[in-house]
């Protein structure tokens, strides 16, 4: 087993309109690791979580888990690397939460009572088991987004990626998910605005610009330059 997550090489992308998204990304992260991703609207951050899973393709080598993000390695992928959107109602869609959090596994042929197990865990550890039978579109914003976080552990993923988790939440619910995300054993990396999520879960920051990685270490260092945080059109973490 190697002993990086993410091994990126030279990644380009371009969406169809010609705009280039990323140019020549370079990025290792070592498993384990909870990394922050911070930068301005369209620097790149979310275009380069959607190529760890194989949902965007561009020019380069992207190697997740050992594996080549190929097409033929796209089933076991998708099963360890569990992507969270930023708006949770792009992933939940049955009628209750139970069966949106048991839709995964379900799909990964596992017997009926290995099904029910792993959503009733994954429900236990975002602290919504008690909302198992509700419909998904009655719960808060933060309810949902944790939701949508028990629908990707359930699935038991080597690897979260998370896009904006705190966007949109009040101070109450972000402070709650900050704790649960620091509670969990995965490798994390994390694409954020929110400076206080970053500097609280992260011992490493990324910042992105224009489709490239113009800063990557500590993220109580980083995260704390305000000449670099104004370069970037980004808030230094003391001030959020």
């Amino acid at each position: 087993m190697s002993d990086w997550a993410i091994r990126v090489r030279e990644l380009r992308y371009a969406y169809p309109d010609g705009r280039e998204a990323l140019r020549g990304l370079t990025l290792t992260v070592a498993r384990g690791e909870k990394v922050a991703l911070v930068g301005p609207n369209g620097a790149g951050k979310s275009t380069f979580l959607l190529h760890l899973n194989g949902l965007l393709r561009g020019e380069g080598v992207v190697e997740v888990l050992g594996m080549p993000v190929v097409e033929a390695n796209f089933p076991r992928l998708r099963a360890q690397v569990g992507l969270v959107f930023q708006d949770p109602d792009d992933q939940l869609f049955s009628p209750t939460v139970f069966d949106d959090v048991a839709f995964g596994p379900l799909h990964m042929g596992l017997s009926a009572e290995e099904v029910r197990r792993r959503a009733r865990q994954a429900l236990e550890a975002v602290g919504m088991l008690h909302a198992a039978h509700r419909m998904p579109h009655h719960l808060s914003l933060g309810e949902r987004k944790r939701v949508a976080i028990a629908t990707v552990l359930a699935m038991r993923p080597e690897l979260l990626l998370l896009d904006e988790p705190t966007a949109g939440l009040d101070p109450r619910a972000r402070r709650s998910l900050i704790a649960l995300l620091g509670t969990l054993p995965q490798t994390i990396l994390v694409a954020t605005h929110d400076m206080r999520l970053a500097a609280a879960l992260c011992r490493r920051a990324v910042v992105m610009d224009e489709g490239l990685i113009v800063a990557d270490g500590p993220a109580d260092r980083l995260l704390t330059d305000a000449a670099l945080m104004e370069a970037h059109g980004l808030e230094v973490a003391c001030e959020c």
